[in-house]
């Protein structure tokens, strides 16, 4: 960012001075750090002694940041090329302060709800002289594992798989005591 606020593509190997945040609980501080370095240099030192590098969320943060920044100068901030992307073309690279009532293009911010993977064994009891490694049964079994669940109150979001073993195939018949004598 420049000592005017605007937002400029630099080479992440390039040396400036950074622009650290500080959160604590709701409220959020920038800090002005003297000493040059690179992007991922910068990024090290604001997560080592404060919170991250500066991410402006509003106009207002945009403002605090900017007057940190010494006249002339540029500073980092925590956006870089490959993880953001202007949708209106600027040729010139820069970001633009328009008024809120201007239809302009966005950018949206979407943090995925976590999910968690667990594995459950299955065992099958019956004398049934299905195929149990056949594809159509398999599916047939995993819609009603999934019915199963939504009845007893679980998610229905949830995403059910079978894991195959060594040779390919998910199941395999339980040896008889007997048999393994």
């Amino acid at each position: 960012m420049t000592s005017s606020g605007k937002w400029l593509l630099y080479d992440c190997g390039y040396s400036h001075k950074p622009v650290c945040s500080n959160i604590t609980g709701q409220h959020v501080s920038f800090v002005y750090i003297n000493s040059l370095m690179t992007w991922k240099e910068a990024q090290s030192y604001c997560r080592e002694h404060l919170t991250d590098l500066a991410i402006p969320r509003n106009l207002s943060e945009n403002e605090k940041i900017r007057a940190l920044i010494p006249a002339g100068v540029s500073g980092w901030i925590g956006l870089y090329k490959v993880t953001w992307k202007c949708s209106t073309d600027y040729s010139n690279g820069y970001w633009g302060a328009w008024p809120c009532d201007s239809r302009k293009p966005f950018i949206c911010h979407h943090d995925p709800v976590p999910s968690t993977k667990q594995v459950v064994k299955v065992k099958l009891v019956g004398n049934s002289n299905l195929d149990l490694n056949d594809p159509a049964v398999l599916e047939n079994l995993l819609k009603e594992l999934k019915q199963k669940m939504k009845e007893q109150g679980v998610d229905t979001e949830i995403k059910l798989s079978w894991k195959k073993q060594q040779d390919g195939n998910v199941f395999y018949k339980e040896k008889k005591e007997e048999d393994q004598k």
